[in-house]
């Protein structure tokens, strides 16, 4: 969660919209995915894709209207945690339990104080690579401590990658605290890619919030079935909270993904990596 006062909140909705939608894509850039592709990762039971459903900022809404609408369709979601309550530990430990991934948001979510209003402290001007990787390390011992796994993916706070001004990605793959990072943009070419091949410090996804419909979380994912590659969402609120999807919508794609799943492997991101590590394509 993203921490703000009143007369910034304006600010913070516009550029987190802005955020959640840096992945559409164009027209033009979909003309390129071919019908006729041939597989680019070996999925699973033949699938033609895979379809990973991540959600940030571990908010009230995932556990009381995602995690419900995944579980009962027995697919598994990616989430990852920032600023997590007290209260919601034992919810968190449910999760990860069944079978969802715990991923790393740092423990305050620092972003840029240009974008967004927020306590000085936890801005990302204040912070520095170092301070940072030590935060993204101090948030894996709460992770372990919830699913008991000793790695951990990580995704960019607001899809940022600097701290103090100083990029810190390079520095954060050297410490090998984490097994991935997620950012917040896709493309046409991601969406057909070997995921063998794929950087494991720039994975992609694309984000949706207001008013998104069940039909355009469906277009994405068949995107990606003609790309024969893999769809990686990223979802903050679902019914609740902000950049929420509507509850309905979120049901909706759960319900249709469940009803293909001959053809589109819904999986975690960490679970899409490995088997793509360990089943790399011929081509690849």
């Amino acid at each position: 969660m993203i921490r703000t006062n009143a007369n910034g909140r304006n600010l913070l909705t516009s550029r987190l919209r802005n955020i959640a939608y840096k992945g559409l894509l164009s027209a033009s850039l979909l003309a390129g995915l071919s019908v006729s592709a041939q597989a680019q990762t070996a999925w699973p039971h033949h699938a033609k894709a895979a379809i990973i459903l991540t959600y940030d900022d571990a908010l009230d809404s995932q556990l009381d209207n995602a995690i419900p609408a995944l579980d009962s369709a027995g697919l598994k979601g990616t989430f990852f945690l920032s600023n997590v309550q007290q209260k919601d530990v034992p919810r968190w430990k449910a999760a990860a339990a069944k079978g969802h991934e715990l991923g790393n948001h740092t423990i305050f979510h620092p972003c840029s104080k240009k974008d967004f209003p927020a306590d000085p402290r936890f801005t990302s001007e204040a912070y520095t690579p170092a301070s940072i990787l030590k935060e993204i390390g101090q948030q894996n011992v709460l992770l372990t401590s919830l699913d008991g796994r000793d790695q951990h993916g990580f995704a960019t706070p607001c899809g940022e990658t600097r701290a103090g001004e100083v990029d810190y990605l390079e520095a954060l793959r050297a410490s090998h605290l984490v097994t991935y990072v997620r950012g917040v943009s896709t493309s046409a070419e991601d969406l057909r890619a070997n995921v063998a091949l794929v950087d494991p410090m720039h994975i992609p996804s694309r984000g949706f919030a207001e008013g998104t419909t069940t039909e355009q979380l469906i277009d994405f994912a068949k995107q990606a079935e003609i790309g024969h590659g893999w769809a990686v969402y990223l979802f903050h609120g679902i019914g609740g909270d902000h950049l929420q999807v509507s509850s309905a919508a979120h049901r909706g794609f759960i319900a249709w993904l469940r009803a293909n799943r001959r053809d589109l492997w819904v999986t975690t991101l960490q679970g899409a990596l490995d088997w793509a590590k360990a089943h790399p394509s011929p081509k690849g």
